[in-house]
């Protein structure tokens, strides 16, 4: 069948989950049979998110090919399992240094570029994923046939910036027919004062589609409460919208609970009447019904504390769903506690850490915080408390180790002390010359030998030895110091074939004491939680 498209947008305010709706649609057709992808379009100019602070954007989520991306793309992976790429991922920003980059090798013939049609035009190819046939180098990388593209606007109607995406989605949906489906999610407030769910907002958010050419299929009603069918029939002829296509998405204790509530209201059954392909019966999704079960009957808590300088949810959201998903496996609730490694000293670390059955070293960039993250590494080594170092956080347990084992106080690692005679962390040989920011680094899926006999390798069964995982760095062990290290009980066991560069260090003596140079998060999924967060909370729950 020829390929459908479903573009998902949103109203009133920002921060409605227009994520979890794109990636429950997602999963629920992949549940049908269908073959889906998922694709976020950012209105921001920014080539990426890889500059942006975490505080304004949340995580930055990179992808196997080594694109640094929007966090929703993590909701994407962890729901449906596909493997995103850098065509997934599409801003402003790159739309227009595309168009650009044309320009000025003529391809326009002196024409005069404008938003419609040439910034449109761009964003309608990417939209369809379709190929590039200039030599601009933004070829999307041709896939196998895709039964659905589901494509997730981000900002909210009426924003400035999103304005050339309206009207390319108008374009498409006159181009494509049947084959294309408007999904609109909106907020229904509920005032206390009144003790009224109020529907206007809903209404004039999509008086403003409309007034763009864009008539919503399917209306999605955010709401802290329960709508009545009187509510619903409401927005429906209001908005010129088929009852059945009015589906509500009330709080739910998870939100991984969000695709069996949109199945229960017939969410894919009304896409796909709307497309006119034959609704059939309602798959059973015993899998994701099974973890849900588990999720439920998890009742005993574990405290696991996450040493970081960035005090937001959205900052190390990854990590947090990976423990999440790693605790329920393991039949137990991981609550989660943020450390803020700003504040952790030699003095109180015992007070901050009290309580915590293990802890994550974080990730992140930069001098702030590293001391508090070294303590905290020192203190967990020392009281034999499982810890789990990822990117940075494996880099302070390597400095900790050469500080307080190896004897060398003034250790450090080249980024945050370019003099240190001691560099256990330095900067890669093929980093030294690069200036520009962003899109630099070791980014990416890259091979890991594992050890046989350790640690990691019995996390990974055994079976496993050469495995692939994502990376998001610049600096690296200092092979220099490797036998050192490794004399004194600290084990180099996960090596990079290609660059001979150290991926994983543990310490066999302790409970669990590892660091991963690469970021296990971005790999664990609702139906397949990453290994080594799986064996971390089971050392955590013993």
């Amino acid at each position: 069948m020829d390929t459908k498209y479903i573009f998902v947008t949103g109203g009133v305010v920002s921060s409605l989950g227009k994520g979890i709706i794109s990636a429950s649609i997602g999963r629920l057709l992949q549940a049908r049979g269908y073959k889906v992808t998922i694709q976020k379009f950012d209105p921001y100019i920014n080539i990426d998110p890889g500059t942006l602070n975490p505080y304004e954007h949340g995580e930055c989520y990179v992808t196997d090919d080594g694109f640094e991306t929007d966090l929703d793309l993590g909701h994407y992976e962890r729901f449906t399992g596909i493997h995103t790429t850098r065509n997934n991922s599409i801003t402003t920003g790159r739309i227009y240094k595309t168009v650009i980059d044309r320009e000025r090798r003529g391809d326009y013939l002196g024409k005069t570029i404008q938003v419609v049609p040439h910034i449109t035009d761009e964003i309608k190819r990417r939209m369809l994923r379709e190929s590039d046939n200039s030599a601009s180098g933004n070829s999307c990388v041709p896939e196998e046939q895709l039964d659905f593209v589901i494509t997730e606007v981000g900002g909210t109607i009426g924003d400035i910036e999103s304005a050339p995406f309206m009207e390319a989605i108008r374009q498409l949906r006159w181009q494509l027919g049947r084959n294309a489906v408007s999904v609109h999610l909106t907020y229904v407030p509920y005032l206390k004062a009144a003790d009224e769910l109020k529907t206007k907002p809903t209404q004039h958010s999509v008086k403003e589609l409309q007034g763009m050419g864009i008539q919503p299929d399917i209306l999605v009603l955010r709401t802290e409460r329960h709508l009545d069918d009187h509510i619903r029939m409401k927005v429906a002829s209001f908005c010129n919208v088929d009852l059945e296509c009015v589906v509500q998405s009330e709080d739910m204790p998870s939100i991984y609970e969000v695709p069996v509530n949109m199945q229960k209201q017939g969410l894919d059954a009304a896409i796909l009447r709307k497309i006119g392909i034959p609704v059939g019966e309602t798959p059973e999704m015993k899998a994701w019904h099974d973890f849900l079960d588990k999720q439920r009957n998890a009742k005993r808590e574990v405290h696991i504390g996450l040493v970081g300088k960035y005090d937001l949810q959205d900052a190390y959201k990854s990590i947090r769903e990976s423990l999440n998903l790693a605790g329920i496996y393991n039949a137990v609730k991981a609550r989660l506690h943020f450390v803020n490694s700003e504040e952790i000293t030699q003095e109180n670390v015992a007070e901050k850490l009290d309580g915590l059955a293990g802890i994550v070293i974080c990730p992140g960039f930069g001098t702030r915080g590293i001391e508090g993250k070294i303590i905290a590494a020192e203190y967990t080594r020392t009281h034999d408390i499982p810890t789990f170092g990822i990117c940075l956080g494996m880099q302070m347990m390597v400095i900790e180790f050469a500080r307080n084992v190896l004897g060398y106080k003034d250790a450090n690692s080249r980024e945050m002390d370019e003099k240190t005679p001691h560099n256990v962390i330095d900067i890669m040989e093929g980093q030294k010359s690069i200036t520009q920011m962003g899109g630099t680094m070791r980014l990416g899926a890259y091979d890991c030998e594992l050890k046989e006999g350790s640690r990691v390798a019995e996390a990974y069964s055994n079976s496993q030895l050469s495995i692939s995982e994502r990376h998001r760095h610049r600096y690296e062990f200092n092979n220099a110091f490797k036998e050192e290290y490794e004399s004194k009980g600290m084990k180099c066991v996960g090596i990079n074939p290609a660059a001979n560069l150290v991926e994983i260090v543990e310490i066999p003596e302790k409970r669990w004491y590892i660091g991963t140079q690469f970021h296990p998060e971005y790999s664990s999924t609702v139906l397949n939680p990453h290994p080594l967060f799986m064996s971390f909370i089971k050392a955590c729950a013993q």
